[in-house]
């Protein structure tokens, strides 16, 4: 942050501080272009693709906004296909796919983070304003939680 760059990138044209009509304008674009589809829970936004390792996968999400301007946009990953004896559909896998999906979008520099005895991990990499999270949430799930560190701040400062 200390450096002022600003990275608002995100995937498919989406970007924070975006708009919440401009959002709603572009998914809905994209749905119309058969690129996304309705996720499974109410406000969820779905898109199949293919991760670095050639598997396929489900990427759900849908952001948090401030001021109706995205500021968080928390992503989440599953295979095709997992099932818990599937070694080769492993969490592990599918979280190493994630990190290099989204090398290829933001670039290296993810480092990991993890409590003392590692049974919490995330890989992380901030650009600016953008930090990226990256961490397993259960058996099947990779979550990714990109958030603009300004906002953040901002938000944090002020009681709720």
């Amino acid at each position: 942050m200390a450096s002022g760059e600003i990275n608002n990138e995100l995937f498919l044209n989406l970007e924070l501080g975006m708009e919440k009509r401009d959002f709603f304008e572009t998914c809905w674009q994209l749905n119309k272009e058969g690129i996304l589809t309705n996720g499974p829970t109410e406000l969820s936004v779905e898109y199949s693709l293919e991760l670095p390792s050639g598997k396929s996968a489900k990427m759900r999400f849908y952001p948090d906004f401030e001021n109706d301007k995205i500021y968080l946009m928390p992503v989440e990953f599953v295979y095709d296909g997992w099932a818990p004896w599937n070694e080769e559909l492993s969490v592990e896998k599918l979280r190493e796919d994630v990190i290099a999906q989204f090398e290829k979008w933001y670039g290296p520099g993810f480092f990991e983070v993890s409590n003392e005895d590692k049974s919490l991990i995330a890989f992380v990499k901030i650009d600016g304003n953008r930090r990226v999270r990256i961490f397993k949430k259960s058996l099947s799930v990779v979550r990714a939680e990109i958030v603009d560190l300004n906002i953040l701040k901002n938000l944090e400062k002020s009681p709720s």
